[in-house]
């Protein structure tokens, strides 16, 4: 789970998700389904890129009453991902229940997968979240809040953007994954992201997986993109 760079498989079907696949020469890499993805495919895409050898974070961003959560996580523990998530706004009772279903659902002889929440999404600017979600705190006070109750009750992490992660990891420890999401290359255009760091930035933060989406699988040559991530995010010198 530590220093793993995540695809993010931002496409409409499986179809388009395996001939992108297919580019990278039977490499194992760790992939990350949204909500597109999910919602047309169904939790079969989940296992059948698992029996591909890949690991999976199923990214729903779950956010219900406590019972909900629970009944749901139970399911979504069968299906074989290694890291899921929820919204921390959901409070600390949802990320218990959520937890509390993930281990019944998890098959015996297995570990359960990663639970993460997110804290404030990187498309989101301080402005917009003191407008419109009605938090007078400066951002980055929201995001370490989210990230201590998050803590608090059992999770593993937090999704947070790059420019969060070195103070979550001072305050809540080295042990407590930051997932960080807004990765770019610094001639990439950052698109709808608007806390965005480099993937060099983001390893000299600490941050313990980073999330890439369309700077590779938009790029013209996806595997050459994937490997210069890579080779930044792992810090190798040419």
């Amino acid at each position: 789970m530590r220093n793993s760079l995540i695809i993010a498989l931002d496409f409409p079907n499986k179809t388009e998700v395996f001939h992108f696949l297919d580019r990278f020469n039977g490499e194992k890499l760790f992939v990350k389904v949204g909500m597109e993805l999910f919602y047309q495919e169904g939790p079969n895409i989940v296992r059948e890129l698992k029996e591909e050898g890949h690991q999976v974070f199923l990214d729903l961003k779950l956010h219900d009453i406590p019972n909900t959560v629970k009944s749901a996580m139970r399911n979504i523990a069968g299906l074989g991902a290694d890291l899921v998530n929820v919204h921390a706004a959901g409070g600390i009772r949802m990320m218990e229940s959520a937890l509390e279903g993930l281990d019944a659902g998890t098959p015996a002889g297995q570990k359960r997968p990663f639970a993460i929440a997110v804290t404030q999404l990187t498309s989101t600017s301080q402005q917009e979240m003191q407008e419109w979600q009605q938090i007078k705190l400066p951002l980055l006070d929201s995001v370490a809040h989210y990230a201590a109750i998050t803590k608090q009750a059992g999770m593993d992490g937090v999704v947070c953007s790059p420019l969060e992660a070195a103070l979550i990891r001072d305050h809540l420890g080295a042990d407590f994954l930051t997932v960080t999401p807004g990765i770019r290359l610094s001639s990439d255009d950052v698109q709808d992201q608007v806390r965005v760091a480099t993937p060099g930035s983001a390893r000299e933060s600490g941050v313990s997986a980073i999330v890439v989406g369309r700077s590779i699988t938009r790029a013209q040559n996806p595997y050459e993109s994937y490997q210069l991530f890579k080779t930044e995010w792992e810090g190798v010198t040419q």
